[in-house]
């Protein structure tokens, strides 16, 4: 009993093999002709709105500026200094809008 019920269900599992192949072989020849429309007609001009949207909505002002300074105490926590420069700097420190414990290092605008 027990070789006729593996018997069956091997039979069964190898067509179900063959069936789905040549279901996935003949369905889907053409498939990237579609992606490659939709790369053309969707992807890229959407890309190319979402990057005139950002150029467009940028301000000369908006993009030079630091956010204000809020002096959260559980923000740049230094319990032990860096092993490099003043020791209160990160490795890769911009002084126009990385804040140091104290606020930032320049209040003028530098262009």
């Amino acid at each position: 009993m027990a070789s006729v019920l593996g018997k069956v269900v091997s039979r069964a599992i190898s067509t179900t093999r063959v069936a789905s192949g040549q279901a996935a072989v003949s369905g889907h020849q053409d498939g990237w002709k579609l992606w490659r429309k939709l790369t053309f007609l969707v992807a890229l001009p959407g890309v190319a709105l979402c990057m005139l949207n950002v150029y467009l909505g940028l301000d000369d002002v908006e993009a030079h500026s630091a956010p204000p300074f809020v002096p959260y105490e559980y923000m740049r926590i230094r319990n032990k200094r860096f092993p490099w420069g003043d020791g209160q700097k990160s490795l890769f420190h911009n002084s126009h809008v990385n804040a140091l414990p104290s606020g930032y290092e320049h209040t003028e605008e530098h262009h």
